[in-house]
Formats: structure tokens, sequence, C-alpha cells
């Protein structure tokens, strides 16, 4: 059974940075699509970054584009998010997301979702 913990969010102030982890468990990740969506009070869960496990390939919305960088550690089963320059608007629920299959797609059809971590931003 797979399982995402995510770990790492908190407040801040704008301007400021946190980095997000997710660790999988349950089995090797080597041909994957995992990543990052984030959901705000009253909101649809949105896609934020992707990466293919194997290429190592990025995905990012265009609201977090040039502030956010999606990587991963094989060896660890681990994939971070690093957050620059954080808006209140990115304030939300961060869930990490992973598929059995290394394409990453910008909607929610993904096999695996974590618990999710609170993000909050303050102005």
């Amino acid at each position: 059974q797979v399982q995402l913990v995510e770990s790492g969010g908190g407040l801040v102030q704008a301007g400021g940075s946190l980095r997000l982890s997710c660790v999988a468990s349950g089995r090797t990740f080597s041909n994957n699509a995992m990543g990052w969506f984030r959901q705000a009070p009253g909101k649809e869960r949105d896609f934020v970054a992707g990466i293919n496990w194997e290429t190592g390939r990025t995905y990012y919305a265009d609201s977090v584009k040039g502030r956010f960088t999606i990587s991963r550690d094989n060896a660890k089963n681990t994939v971070y998010l690093q957050m620059n320059t954080l808006k209140p608007e990115d304030t939300a629920v961060y869930y990490c997301v992973a598929r059995n299959v290394p394409w990453v797609i910008r909607t929610a059809q993904y096999d695996y979702w974590g618990q999710g971590t609170q993000v909050t931003v303050s102005s």
C-alpha cells in the first residue's frame, strides 16, 4: 500500500520561503509521476508542480513558475517543493500526489494523495 506523507508546512511572512517534503513508502518509485496540488478555502484543488520520476522533467502552474521548484531524491523516495517569494495567495493546503505512470498531468486524476500540509502566508 502506497503512502505519501508531507511535511514542512507552516506560517511564513510574504516574501519568505518554505520547503515541503513528501516521503513515499510502500513501493519503489522508478517510473512514476509525482507532484503537488493545493487547495485554498472555498476553491478547487489546483495543480502546482509535477515531476517525471524517471527523467526528472518538471512542470509548473503559471502562478508559481519562477518561484517554486520541484525536485526529487530517488534514493530516499522523496519529492520536494521549494517555495520562494511566497505571497498571501499561496495560502492553501498542499497535497503530494503520485500516479502509476510517468506522465505528469495537470488534472486531479492521480492514484495516490497525501493527507496535506497547511501553508499560510501572512501579508
